[in-house]
């Protein structure tokens, strides 16, 4: 029986995503996910050689997480199609960390038939110290009925729903800023650190690797 599928209209700001935990990070996982990847950085398989550069031992890639959360959207948006996925990598995750991936819905607005739900994402990790956060925007069908109109040929139902938010909020996800999948400002990352009971001192030299932003897609800027 296939899996139910998820429509606009039974979104609401507010609303969490279902957390998706995944099993212990380990040596054989990041073998795989190089080869799968072709990502074959020495950093993150070659154990002799993360200690030579100061590391306590490999660590997962930073894409590797992206993919659990990406996990965590497409096992809720059932039916829907990925408009925008962007992450900003927090904390490094080594082997033995237990990724838990969770998201919020942070907006949702209709307009022409078309319509959008924003998700704020972010992972912990077994201390449940963040190590991810980012965004993503889900186009869906309305509902049932709208999504069998269009899959006829028929025009899609049309109802405008002014945007909603969880900006400004004290309800905002950790995951994210205003809801629209851009990265947090300082100001947000102290506030992550206070809600997840993450270290506020000075970023150990061990860490500055993870101070990254990767954006899904994301069109290449013209040089200056």
């Amino acid at each position: 029986m296939p899996a139910r599928k998820l429509y606009f209209e039974a979104i609401r700001v507010g609303d969490e995503l279902p957390a998706l935990a995944k099993a212990p990070v380990d040596r054989v996982q990041l073998a795989r996910y190089a080869g799968a990847s072709g990502d074959y950085n020495p950093v993150h398989v070659d154990e002799l050689y993360a200690k030579s550069v100061g590391m306590p031992s490999v660590y997962a890639p930073g894409m590797l997480v992206m993919g659990m959360l990406g996990q965590l959207i497409s096992d809720w948006a059932r039916g829907g199609q990925m408009r925008r996925y962007n992450v900003r990598f927090i904390k490094m995750v080594w082997p033995g960390d237990t990724v838990v991936c969770k998201g919020r819905v942070s907006n949702r607005h209709g307009t022409a038939g078309r319509y959008f739900v924003d998700i704020d994402l972010w992972a912990e990790n077994q201390r449940g110290e963040l190590v991810m956060k980012g965004g993503a925007q889900i186009q869906l069908f309305y509902s049932l009925e709208d999504e069998n109109r269009q899959r006829s040929g028929q025009s899609p139902i049309v109802i405008e729903v002014p945007r909603e938010s969880l900006a400004n909020t004290p309800a905002a996800a950790p995951g994210g800023g205003a809801g629209d999948g851009t990265p947090a400002s300082e100001d947000d990352d102290a506030s992550d650190e206070r809600r997840t009971g993450a270290t506020s001192k000075k970023t150990a030299p061990r860490e500055k690797p993870a101070a990254k932003t990767a954006t899904l897609p994301s069109p290449k800027k013209p040089k200056k």
